[in-house]
């Protein structure tokens, strides 16, 4: 079978694809920050899972047609990297995969958070993850917005639009912004994905707009925390809402894949980055993008939420 004819045929296709600028991803991706056990923020330690398997989870995400992976410097534990894990991935890979990174934050080698990076700081950011990935340059780039310490992006990004002239980026998006910053930043560069925080029970997005506005400037907006919702870097607790359980009883889905399915029905621009250490979850995940939600589900998912389940 040609890759064309395999990729017609994945699980993650399902959904369709999008273009993060002139890189043609398929709508159902991969976060990689739980690969690591992460304690990103104090609430997801855990034990991360072997080198090993950790490739084969990456190398099964390919399989089924995943080819947008989104990961950070920061992503790491004591004993893993997320960025060294998908370079360990990708060697042994032939396929095309769209690595999306994210600079701003960063941590000193004992998980430390350092104070957001100046512009100035921007470019060793870019190149420890072009070090750690082994590439020659980054397919996208994402500055991370983290607090009011940044107000204006237009300074941070000028100095990622000049990384992108160097050849060192390929593209650029925000992370964690409002409109304005958008604005601000599209006036500099072009700017492909918008990642903020974004599910079924914490709709910000939609009420400042940006979800609409994202559609309409024809940016891939890419929602984090869309299954976990508030518990934010934590596992998902167990499914409580009645609305979820009963769209999911009508499909024979999980609710995890209630939700990450209403995600992807908001708009074709929607790109979804589900991580997950647990093969069973990475396949139950991708199947998502299959399901097509009814006028009359999607409405009662839009109801205020129900928790006697």
């Amino acid at each position: 079978m040609s890759t064309a004819a395999a990729a017609a045929v994945a699980p993650a296709a399902a959904a369709g694809t999008w273009k993060l600028g002139d890189l043609e991803v398929n709508r159902v991706g991969y976060g990689a920050m739980r690969l690591t056990g992460n304690g990103m923020m104090g609430n997801s330690d855990g034990t991360p899972i072997d080198r090993d398997v950790a490739v084969r989870l990456l190398h099964s995400a390919f399989e089924q047609g995943v080819n947008h992976i989104d990961t950070a410097a920061f992503y790491f534990s004591a004993l893993r990297s997320a960025n060294e894990l998908i370079n360990r991935a990708l060697a042994s890979w032939r396929e095309d995969v769209v690595v999306v990174t994210k600079v701003g934050p960063g941590r000193d080698p004992s998980g430390e958070w350092f104070t957001v990076a100046r512009p100035d700081q921007l470019r060793g950011q870019v190149e420890e993850n072009l070090r750690q990935l082994g590439r020659d340059h980054l397919d996208v780039v994402n500055l991370r917005r983290n607090g009011p310490g940044m107000g204006s992006v237009s300074e941070y990004f000028g100095a990622l639009a000049e990384l992108r002239e160097a050849g060192l980026v390929r593209h650029l998006g925000l992370s964690n912004v409002r409109p304005e910053h958008v604005a601000e930043a599209q006036a500099i560069a072009p700017v492909v994905c918008v990642q903020n925080s974004y599910g079924l029970d914490w709709r910000r997005a939609d009420e400042s707009g940006m979800v609409e506005l994202c559609r309409e400037q024809g940016i891939a907006f890419v929602p984090y925390f869309a299954i976990s919702g508030l518990r934010r870097e934590a596992a998902a607790a167990q499914e409580q809402d009645t609305r979820v359980h009963t769209v999911a009883r009508a499909h024979g889905a999980t609710p995890a894949q209630i939700r990450l399915a209403w995600t992807l029905h908001r708009g074709p621009h929607m790109l979804a980055i589900p991580g997950t250490t647990n093969p069973a979850h990475l396949a139950e995940n991708i199947a998502a993008g299959a399901l097509r939600l009814t006028e009359e589900e999607l409405a009662l998912l839009d109801k205020p939420g129900d928790t006697d389940a």
